[in-house]
């Protein structure tokens, strides 16, 4: 949901308040940013992740680091980060959580490493490993990632802890005989600090008595754990001075008031139903198992979180509506999960009764994070057949979608009049999802992943690798509807013949309230050599008639190269706000290492040669130059 936002500097701040919050209790380190490039949504582990593009969660990778931990890691309103699984956990077999990953090591450098990169260029303190193993070597045992890349190349002076007893289930996985060897493999990787299990406490004496470990080895690694408690000022200043601290102040509010406003994507809007005018309205019908679900729209990983700080749609609508315009409630459904039909009655008649229906639908929080894996992304329980039901009354319907994860919302998406997706966006859904029905803010939040139209096409993502037969374009119905036809007609290329290559939504899609056309770019060069910089400009008008703030996003491909590269790559994006019939340009500077990439031998390369640029709202955008790139 943050990482929808495309705004690294709110992210920022959002990180600094839960920094200031946690600290005043006595929370000093967090497991967090969780930066696993993620591009199966079946993996219920999406949720937490900054999406599928390394560009893009680098950026925010960084920001909540500096959120987190600051210029000063001893302040009082600072803690910890760690960057989190080193590396590679989100390519888990099958989206199935804790499984094996098979990562080549260019892929592994170009897309997995930049985003944990870019926290330890931002200072992070910690890191922490992967439970699964990645090229059959466990994450805690991975003395190339842990050694060779995080402390000799990358110069990493934080510690590593592991995560959850997963040097003790290195046994498991079949890696080692015992704890003790297990405890040997994490000391001889770098692991600094072991999480929950004892292999450790147990094994180490005896590892050293025998001479299989050396005190200097054992030294180094608790330097290493000395040296954050140090910067964090824990010897200094052991205990917490304020321990009721007044949360929910309303700066920090108004914080996640406008980043969960900013991470709601407009997926569809026929009509310009949205947003609804309130004075042409005399009732609104609120309907859906989410529209109230306090616990719910927290998600994953808030088990501390307080139901009771919720500010919910539905209770923001009602209190954001003017006198004389009755709000109906009638859930449908008790929760995401419940199968049962006999509320939908009631739902139906405040369908019919309204003069638009806000219909909100989605997985709840428990659907959603770690060992919450689906094979199936339909809406689960009878949320389809509520769907279904309420669409029969024929009435105007807003589809609202609170999850952690894409789903699979096709068939639903050609039944209703315009499509907010919500994730979970926190305590203040509610204010938020209120003011972007009511128009008081427009919708600016990009899809950070690809959005598939069924189970069957995943793995999908935009940066894929070209193939020797590429896709030939194929248009499905307007309406978003499954063309479920068989289609032998598409040619020897790379499709399903049931239901095409391409995606529901693509990465960096997003719509607005007001539309936006792009001019003519410029380059300030069409050569590129050695120690050069490129501008690109383009100029960017808003040609509706509200304000709205674009997501300008810059993409590259390497026309021709020694190794197969993607066929689109982020290297740039902004958010500007524009007026209606305002221009503004956009500028972007790219430097040589922008396209850099990592073959297969691990080596940074800068390939020569012709890269084409695109520039636009989402990942398809069009082609507006080539550069040519000198050796």
């Amino acid at each position: 949901g943050q990482a929808a936002s495309w705004n690294p500097e709110l992210v920022e701040k959002a990180a600094a308040v839960a920094a200031r919050e946690a600290r005043s209790v006595g929370v000093d380190w967090t497991f967090a940013p969780m930066v696993d490039i993620a591009r199966d949504p079946r993996w219920g582990r999406i949720a937490e992740s900054l999406g599928e593009d390394p560009f893009l969660a680098s950026r925010l990778s960084a920001a909540m680091v500096r959120g987190f931990q600051g210029s000063n890691l001893s302040a009082s309103d600072r803690i910890a980060a760690c960057a989190k699984h080193f590396a590679g956990y989100g390519a888990c077999e099958g989206g199935r959580d804790y499984n094996s990953a098979e990562i080549s090591p260019s892929l592994m450098r170009n897309v997995y490493l930049p985003p944990f990169h870019a926290a330890v260029d931002a200072g992070v303190a910690t890191l922490m490993t992967s439970f699964n193993a990645v090229n059959g070597v466990p994450g805690s045992a991975n003395k190339h990632l842990l050694r060779e890349v995080l402390r000799n190349e990358w110069e990493f002076r934080g510690f590593v802890v592991s995560d959850w007893e997963s040097i003790r289930e290195m046994i498991a996985h079949g890696y080692c005989r015992n704890e003790k060897e297990a405890a040997l493999a994490a000391v001889r990787a770098g692991v600094n600090m072991e999480m929950v299990s004892h292999t450790y406490r147990d094994s180490l004496p005896s590892l050293i008595k025998n001479g299989e470990l050396s005190e200097a080895s054992l030294d180094s690694l608790v330097a290493g754990v000395l040296r954050v408690k140090l910067l964090l000022g824990l010897f200094e200043h052991p205990y917490v001075e304020n321990l009721h601290p007044e949360f929910l102040q309303a700066d920090d509010l108004q914080i996640a008031r406008q980043l969960a406003t900013q991470s709601v994507v407009l997926l569809k809007n026929e009509r310009n139903i949205l947003p609804l005018n309130k004075s042409k309205l005399r009732r609104l019908a609120v309907i859906g198992p989410l529209a109230d679900a306090k616990r719910d729209q927290l998600g994953t990983w808030a088990a501390d979180g307080r139901p009771s700080d919720s500010r919910t749609p539905r209770g923001a609508l009602r209190e954001s509506a003017p006198p004389g315009l009755e709000v109906l409630f009638a859930p449908g459904l008790s929760d995401d999960l419940d199968e049962k039909t006999s509320a939908f009655s009631e739902a139906v008649a405040a369908a019919r009764k309204a003069d638009v229906v806000l219909l909100f639908v989605g997985e709840g929080a428990d659907l959603s994070g770690e060992a919450r894996s689906r094979a199936m992304l339909d809406l689960p329980g009878a949320q389809s057949a509520l769907v279904d039901a309420i669409a029969a009354t024929g009435k105007p319907i807003v589809l609202i979608v609170e999850a952690g994860r894409p789903l699979t919302i096709a068939p639903h998406i050609a039944k209703v009049n315009a499509v907010l997706y919500s994730f979970h966006a926190g305590t203040m859904a509610g204010p938020a999802l209120a003011d972007l029905i009511w128009g008081i803010e427009s919708p600016s939040g990009k899809l950070p992943v690809t959005f598939p139209k069924v189970v069957g096409q995943i793995p999908l993502y935009y940066n894929h690798m070209s193939t020797g037969r590429p896709p030939r374009p194929y248009e499905f119905p307007q309406d978003s509807a499954i063309d479920e036809r068989i289609h032998l007609d598409l040619g020897n290329n790379s499709n399903y013949i049931d239901i095409g290559p391409y995606p529901l939504f693509p990465f960096g899609y997003g719509l607005s309230y007001t539309t936006f056309q792009y001019g003519h770019a410029e380059l300030s060069t069409t050569e590129l050599r050695p120690g050069e910089t490129v501008t690109v400009q383009i100029p960017v008008t808003n040609t509706g008639k509200r304000l709205g703030t674009a997501v300008v996003q810059l993409y590259i491909r390497d026309a021709t190269s020694e190794m197969v590269r993607p066929v689109r790559e982020l290297k740039g994006f902004q958010r500007i706000p524009i007026a209606p019939g305002e221009t503004k340009i956009a500028r972007f500077r790219l430097s040589r290492n922008s396209f850099t990439y990592f073959d297969v031998h691990e080596r940074k390369v800068v390939p020569p040669g012709r890269f084409d640029i695109y520039i636009g709202g989402d990942s398809t955008a069009p082609k507006v130059g080539e550069l040519a790139v000198d050796k």
